[in-house]
């Protein structure tokens, strides 16, 4: 057991003093992984993420209507 124990605390050690990349290395990284990033593929879930859209879509009008209404009766003393 204590064996075992040691033998994780330096697999551990080893691995926390593996090398990092600096930040400009991982900056510089980052564009090309970028480029070879594929397009969306179509999935089962398209059509409800369009459907759930949409009815967001159709609350922030429905929002944006009662705002102005509730500013008009503001406006006109009601």
């Amino acid at each position: 057991m204590m064996r075992l124990l040691l033998t994780a605390a330096a697999a551990l050690a080893i691995a926390a003093c593996g090398a990092s990349t600096s930040n400009d290395e991982a900056q510089a990284a980052k564009p090309a992984a970028q480029a070879q990033a594929k397009p969306a593929q179509k999935t089962v879930f398209d059509d409800q993420l369009k459907a759930l859209q949409k009815a967001k879509d159709v609350q922030k009008t429905v929002d944006d209507a009662a705002k102005a209404r509730d500013k008009a009766i503001e406006d006109g003393g009601g």
